[in-house]
C-alpha cells in the first residue's frame, strides 16, 4: 500500500497491529537513452510490488541522491553525502515517534551507500529499531541472475532498461558498446567521466528482450519481499 493512497487514520490503524514500513531511495541522474529518473523509478516500483501482498506502507521515494561524477550531464542531481544522510534521519525519526519500528530502505542506487552506515548508527541511538539497507539490484539472487544473463550488466545498459525506465520515441542503440577504463572514470573529475563515458552508458548491451527482463525483475521483487517478511528482531 502506498502512503499517497491512505489517510493518516489508516495509517495510524496500521500502527496497531504492525510497525513495518519502506523507504525507497533513488537518484535523479544521467542513464543515457532512458530516463534520468531510472534508480527512483526502479526502486518505489520493486519497494511497492514487493510489500503489495503484504499490506506495509511504502512511502514516496526519495528522488536525489549522491551523484558527483555525473554533475556535468544535464538534468542530473547530486546531493551531498551529509545532506542526504540528513533527510534520511529525519525521515526516520519522523516515523519512529508515531510508532514505527522496522523500517526497510530498498536502495536504487550505488551512491547511495552511506545510507547503510546510517542505519546501523541509528540503531545505536534508538534501540528499539530494526533497520534494513536493500540495494535491490546488487541483492544475492538477483545479481545472480544479472550475472547468469550477461556478466556487462552495469549502469545504464540492458541491466537498467525495462519497459518502464524507457522513454518514448527514444531508439536504442544496435549492438554492444565497447568497455573503458573504470579505475581511471573513478579518479577524474565530472567533465572527465563525461569524456570517457560519452553517451553515459557502462558499456555492454544496450537491451535484452523483454521476457529476460521481466524474469530479473520477478526476481528482484521476491528477494526484496523475504526482506520485509523477515527475519526481524522478536519484540518484547
Amino acid at each position: 500500500m502506498q502512503i499517497r493512497d491512505m489517510n493518516w487514520m489508516q495509517v495510524e490503524a496500521w500502527l496497531r497491529s504492525d510497525d513495518r514500513c519502506v523507504l525507497p531511495i533513488g537518484s535523479t541522474e544521467q542513464h543515457g537513452y532512458l530516463s534520468l529518473a531510472v534508480d527512483s523509478i526502479l526502486a518505489e516500483k520493486v519497494a511497492t510490488e514487493a510489500a503489495e501482498p503484504l499490506g506495509v506502507p511504502v512511502f514516496p521515494v526519495m528522488p536525489y541522491g549522491i551523484a558527483p561524477y555525473f554533475a556535468t550531464y544535464p538534468g542530473s542531481i547530486t546531493l551531498r553525502v551529509e545532506t542526504l544522510l540528513a533527510v534520511v534521519r529525519d525521515v526516520v525519526d519522523s516515523l519512529r515517534r508515531v510508532g514505527f519500528r522496522r523500517f526497510l530502505i530498498v536502495n536504487g542506487h550505488g551512491g547511495n551507500q552511506p545510507v547503510a552506515a546510517l542505519a546501523g548508527d541509528m540503531m545505536v541511538d534508538h534501540p528499539e529499531l530494526s533497520i534494513k539497507f536493500h540495494s535491490w539490484w546488487n541483492a544475492p539472487r538477483a545479481w545472480a541472475k544479472v550475472q547468469a544473463i550477461d556478466t556487462t550488466g552495469s549502469h545504464a545498459n540492458w541491466m537498467e532498461n525495462f519497459p518502464w525506465t524507457r522513454l518514448a520515441n527514444i531508439a536504442m542503440p544496435q549492438g554492444d558498446k565497447p568497455p573503458f577504463d573504470r579505475e581511471l572514470m573513478r579518479v577524474s573529475s565530472p567533465p572527465g567521466v563525461r569524456e570517457i563515458l560519452g553517451d553515459g552508458v557502462f558499456g555492454g548491451s544496450y537491451q535484452k528482450p523483454d521476457d529476460v527482463m521481466l524474469d530479473l525483475w520477478a526476481t528482484g521483487v521476491a528477494e526484496t519481499r523475504e526482506q520485509l517478511e523477515g527475519p526481524w528482531p522478536t519484540r518484547s
